[in-house]
């Protein structure tokens, strides 16, 4: 057995040793070394995903039960952790698909209905349905639940509002979880209003910033060692690292996470634009360029940019859809201006829009999480003046976010 790192956290152990893919087993997978080992933007960068470090987490699964929750990010070299798991001959039971299914493909919202993966034959269970979170009777044949989803770092993205809900089942029936960690491509920086609990929502869990600076590994902590599950309740949390990783490493997807983030631009740009969701503004759903493009047909003609929403198979039915929207493309803006959480668009956009009544709706709220942000911005506040009523709340995160980092942080 291999040995342990308890990590003075309820519930978290690191495990550390040795147990490599059996060649024979890969083969029967269509898998081979040379495909796990085959070069990845992550390796070219010199980091190792959690999911690649088998000796850390292979242990704990041999005569279990496993529940995957993956999607199409969830790969070990150039193959999908579930192809690799059954190719080392672990037991897996069943697939938990999140926001957009197991394969990514659907748009941001649409229900996932429960279907079978033809691959490999197993049960697909959908945690973006009638239930967002596990049953007694979806996890009856599961003894381990394995969570290796890449997310983007930002509250409102909802694939760590699934892994709460699976980490609070676990912690309901007995079972343990294994986040298998990925770096954060906005890990590099906190920014933004905290949630206040009234707001909480399945776009907003926790009392946390738009811009969290955390792993999804790092968060799992947090989530276990504050007590945010329902009751109080710790479930049984093992976190494998990422090697090489730290705050100040700027990773760029190799995938993208959901159908509208199609690349590292507009992954940098999803804290500040995602705002305009809850408005009456255009984020280019239905273009080329979501979350690059933002617009409507309230802002003055006079903007040197338009776009026309159509749908698309990532935005069948995109917001403002055949309708002509000016305002601004950020396609150009550089990626050093873009990593960073800004108010400047928003406040922009709301003193231009010519129907400033219809511009906030109720959305926006449970993106920011706060009474303020909207109050703010209409009394004509500036972004300098709304930042100050946000930093006590901030300023004490950041000290607790502190308790649960298991990467050097950002200087």
């Amino acid at each position: 057995m291999p040995s342990s790192i308890f990590c003075g956290l309820l519930g978290l152990t690191l495990f550390v040793g040795d147990c490599s893919p059996s060649a024979a087993r890969l083969a029967k997978h269509g898998i081979t070394r040379e495909t796990l080992a085959q070069t990845t933007p992550a390796a070219a960068a010199g980091l190792q995903m959690g999911a690649a470090q088998f000796g850390k987490y292979l242990p704990q699964l041999q005569g279990k039960r496993v529940g995957l929750v993956v999607n199409q990010t969830s790969m070990v070299g150039r193959a999908h952790l579930v192809d690799t798991l059954l190719a080392q001959g672990i037991q897996v039971k069943a697939i938990f698909a999140p926001e957009h299914g197991f394969r990514g493909e659907e748009a941001d919202g649409a229900t996932i209905k429960d279907g079978r993966d033809t691959r490999s034959g197993l049960p697909v269970k959908s945690l973006y349905g009638k239930s967002k979170k596990p049953s007694v009777e979806m996890l009856a044949d599961v003894d381990v639940l394995i969570f290796d989803i890449q997310d983007v770092g930002v509250r409102f993205y909802t694939f760590i509002s699934t892994m709460h809900y699976v980490m609070e089942a676990a912690a309901e029936q007995g079972k343990s979880v294994i986040v298998l960690d990925r770096p954060n491509p906005n890990g590099f920086y906190v920014d933004g209003p905290v949630l206040e609990t009234q707001h909480k929502s399945f776009v907003g869990m926790h009392p946390i910033p738009v811009v969290h600076g955390l792993t999804v590994g790092e968060l799992a902590q947090m989530i276990n060692g504050e007590k945010w599950l329902a009751g109080g309740k710790q479930c049984p949390l093992t976190v494998v690292p990422v090697a090489g990783y730290t705050h100040d490493t700027r990773y760029e997807l190799p995938l993208r996470p959901s159908p509208n983030l199609p690349n590292a631009h507009a992954v940098l740009l999803y804290p500040t634009i995602c705002l305009f969701e809850g408005t009456n503004v255009s984020v280019g759903r239905g273009t080329e360029a979501p979350f690059e493009f933002i617009g409507a047909p309230t802002q003055p003609a006079s903007r040197p940019f338009s776009f026309t929403p159509r749908p698309t198979t990532g935005s069948p039915q995109p917001p403002l859809n055949g309708q002509k929207c000016y305002g601004q493309d950020l396609r150009k803006l550089p990626m050093a201006e873009s990593g960073g959480f800004t108010l400047r668009y928003l406040i922009d956009f709301y003193k231009q829009s010519s129907a400033k009544d219809k511009f906030f709706g109720k959305y926006f709220e449970q993106l920011t999480g706060t009474n303020s942000l909207r109050e703010m911005v209409v009394a004509g506040k500036s972004e300098k003046e709304i930042r100050k009523a946000w930093e006590p709340a901030l300023s004490q995160y950041k000290t607790v976010r502190k308790k649960y980092l298991l990467y050097p942080d950002f200087k």
